[in-house]
């Protein structure tokens, strides 16, 4: 749930009277619900101290219909009805485009479809998984549970980013420095060991051999860059094999594998417990499940659990056939299968491995800091040393 803010209010009270005032909620929306409980019509409601006119662009992400997801869950919870629900979150949403998504939608369900089925229209922002689960939660009022599902896991999606998108981002930032170096600098030094007449250290060589194949090749080596990432993300995307392979490669990197192989048991037990307790058969769950985990080697694995137990199999000794989970989430399912409460033990996996993920997270970039300072020392320091070599021998030989 999102932390209480003041809102400023512009609205017309009961007499149709403008007025204008400040309220604590959580969100615009639940903001403006609370007003209409008092009477009161809101037409603007912003965060204080920001603008009364809404920010505009950007499409609708995840986190957007995470969030739509929570608003609408707590109207109904509250007891609006949903076409008043869905006027309620549109008219209180920053995003233009995500306010005409809920519109639309808004749309079809007044005009006579299911919530679900609206949806439905919607694939690029409602997935097969989520408008299922949507439409099992409109029977058994687990609209809640489906709003706490998506929250959780684009929390998980932002913290396996923020693993590999940081250190990436400084080796990145490692090479271009060094690139700068070897273009911009290194040359300057070059014409001044021209004039020493004497044989450079073997180093100073090296990388000066380094510079002038950059400064030949600088415009090649950048294409080449940005078309062998092109081509590997092409290859990605069309090659099962090559996907498979490099999934299976990424499983096994040190600290980063680890953290992967959770968040994807993290994902699996999330899903399966959420589309287990709004009521989806198992083979059916298993069938959304697959894709959630966001990696080949658990892909294949459910669904081969999902074989399995459409034969008639339990779920762990499955789940244990593949040799993919590890020990607690398999016992964790076997108690949950044994005593009735298979979501129950599911969720409390997932909570487990979110931590772990967590934890790992944080490790991780403590762990980096010091990697990364000595990766750009080594860089920028190994580059300074090879420039001022030549001198400090010049200066030895003057001295003698």
């Amino acid at each position: 749930m999102a932390e209480s803010a003041t809102f400023v209010w512009e609205g017309t009270d009961k007499q149709g009277r403008k007025s204008k005032g400040e309220i604590n909620s959580s969100t615009p929306a639940i903001a403006k619900a609370e007003l209409r409980r008092q009477g009161i019509v809101a037409t603007k409601v912003k965060k204080k101290g920001a603008g009364l006119s809404f920010s505009a662009g950007g499409s609708v992400k995840p986190a957007d219909v995470a969030l739509f997801t929570r608003q609408m869950a707590t109207m109904m919870r509250a007891g609006v009805p949903l076409v008043q629900a869905f006027d309620i979150v549109a008219d209180g949403v920053e995003k233009p485009k995500l306010g005409e998504l809920i519109r639309a939608v808004r749309t079809d369900v007044a005009g006579g479809n299911s919530f679900a089925s609206a949806i439905r229209k919607h694939p690029d922002q409602f997935d097969d998984l989520f408008c299922n689960l949507v439409d099992a939660g409109e029977q058994s009022g687990a609209l809640e549970r489906i709003a706490t599902y998506k929250e959780k896991t684009e929390s998980l999606k932002a913290k396996v980013r923020k693993a590999m998108t940081y250190p990436i981002a400084v080796m990145v930032v490692a090479v271009i420095v060094s690139g700068i170096l070897l273009v911009k600098v290194v040359p300057q030094f070059e014409q001044v060991f021209a004039g020493f007449g004497a044989e450079l250290p073997a180093f100073t060589q090296l990388v000066i051999g380094f510079s002038e194949f950059a400064q030949a090749y600088w415009l090649m080596i950048i294409i080449g860059g940005f078309a062998a990432g092109f081509a590997i993300s092409e290859i990605h995307k069309r090659s099962l094999v090559f996907r498979e392979t490099m999934d299976k490669v990424v499983l096994k990197l040190p600290v980063a594998g680890d953290i992967i192989e959770k968040s994807a048991i993290a994902r699996f037990a999330r899903t399966l417990s959420t589309t287990f307790a709004a009521g989806v058969p198992l083979v059916d769950a298993l069938n959304s499940v697959a894709g959630s985990t966001g990696n080949s080697v658990f892909v294949k694995a459910v669904y081969r659990v999902r074989d399995d137990v459409s034969t008639g199999q339990q779920l762990n000794f499955s789940m244990r056939n593949t040799g993919v989970f590890p020990n607690m989430v398999n016992q964790m399912v076997a108690i949950g299968e044994e005593a009735g409460a298979l979501d129950d033990m599911l969720d409390k996996s997932a909570s487990y491995y979110e931590e772990q993920v967590d934890n790992a997270v944080d490790n991780l970039t403590s762990l980096m800091e010091p990697m990364i300072m000595a990766v750009l020392g080594v860089l920028v320091g190994g580059l300074i040393i090879a420039m001022y070599l030549p001198i400090f021998q010049l200066g030895a030989v003057v001295g003698q």
